[in-house]
């Protein structure tokens, strides 16, 4: 028996297709959007399923009201309105993915992304409460505390002290990089089990990302042939320095996905806060690689020299800017799986993407691998020969 009770009116619409009324920020990389993010708007009501009711678990509960709040690309959210036993009004917050496959893998890696970090900075994630499928499937759902959301993206100074704050007061309960259950960018499931080196985790992350990339956009052959060279090369060089020569990085809790619309001033309070999580335990830079690709308006320089003031760079420091690149790779390349029209893998004129950013490297650290491709692939040098 479901422990609040109370009528609602709709049904959330069972469409697969989630309709935004503003531009989708995973564009083509030719600038930081200017335009003002707007305000999640309160919409209709909806039926709320029973096993969400089962799972807040407070005798003599009673929902008031249920309605859809703001929107999301691969679910759908409502703002739950619950009178509690003493007579107190509380909301609530409510996710549901309405699929099987990802839809566990999105609520439980959410659920246990949001609890970690909520244990570390409470300040700065919401509280959640309850994950599981719902009763009239398929589907899950995702119960947390509910923050109005403010301004978006926070301003730089206390974003990213609160940022920083997670990652150097979390601690890894393996002493490993990864996470105890799988998490999701978007609605791609991540390969976060436990690594005790950093180069190994990254390398994985990555592979992952470029095999669901090929899956959905096929095979390119200039793509393949530079592909080794950053597995095989860039990779070790950019990041074996941060574990050898006495250096070591430590695992930290990470949100993820922090990104623009992923973090808000509360509406009530001024606190900033982040939300929408795929965490695991990483070095700390690969968070604020999703900051580089201008398409965000966290990519203002601004946010990453502030949060650099909070968290030093790790040494190597010589090597940050193309830790940097290389990081932001992972983020733009499930870009191009999750947005295919962004142009995060191909060439196009006047963006940055994957593949431009893979040449720099490779050109970098690698020029004589590089002469040996370009010569496979019959790309001829500036004289035309």
């Amino acid at each position: 028996m479901a422990s609040i009770s109370g009528p609602s009116k709709h049904e959330m619409p069972r469409d697969d297709t989630i309709v935004t009324d503003y531009i989708h920020p995973h564009s083509l990389n030719t600038g930081v959007p200017t335009e003002e993010i707007k305000p999640p708007r309160t919409g209709q009501e909806v039926l709320v399923d029973k096993a969400v009711l089962e799972a807040l678990n407070i005798p003599g509960a009673k929902l008031q009201e249920a309605r859809q709040y703001g929107s999301s690309l691969w679910g759908r959210t409502a703002k739950l309105t619950v009178q509690l036993p003493d007579g107190t009004i509380k909301p609530y917050f409510l996710k549901v993915v309405p699929n099987e496959d990802p839809g566990k893998h999105m609520c439980e890696g959410e659920y246990e992304s949001l609890k970690a970090m909520n244990e570390v900075v409470p300040s700065f994630i919401p509280k959640v409460y309850a994950w599981g499928p719902l009763e009239k499937g398929p589907g899950y759902f995702l119960l947390a505390e509910f923050r109005d959301v403010g301004k978006q993206p926070p301003d730089p100074p206390i974003l990213c002290k609160r940022l920083a704050e997670l990652h150097m007061n979390s601690k890894s309960p393996e002493g490993k990089f990864g996470f105890h259950v799988t998490t999701c960018h978007g609605n791609l499931p991540q390969d976060v089990g436990w690594e005790a080196s950093w180069t190994e985790m990254f390398t994985k992350i990555l592979s992952r990302a470029m095999s669901l990339d090929l899956e959905r956009h096929g095979p390119s052959r200039e793509f393949s042939a530079y592909k080794p060279l950053l597995f095989d090369i860039i990779i070790p060089r950019l990041l074996r320095p941060l574990e050898t020569e006495g250096r070591s990085i430590k695992p930290c809790l990470i949100h993820g996905d922090i990104w623009d619309e992923n973090c808000a001033d509360d509406a009530n309070t001024g606190e900033p806060f982040a939300f929408d999580a795929g965490s695991l335990y990483a070095h700390n830079e690969y968070e604020i690689g999703y900051w580089r690709p201008p398409r965000h308006r966290l990519s203002n320089r601004t946010y990453i020299e502030e949060y650099k003031r909070h968290f030093p760079v790790s040494e190597p420091k010589e090597d940050w800017d193309d830790r940097h690149i290389l990081y932001s790779m992972r983020f733009n390349i499930s870009c191009s799986v999750l947005v295919p029209n962004s142009g995060q893998r191909q060439v196009i004129a006047g963006c940055t993407n994957v593949l431009e950013d893979m040449k720099f490297l490779c050109r970098k650290y690698c020029p004589e691998e590089v002469e040996r491709v370009e010569a496979e692939l019959g790309v001829k040098d500036e004289s035309g020969v």
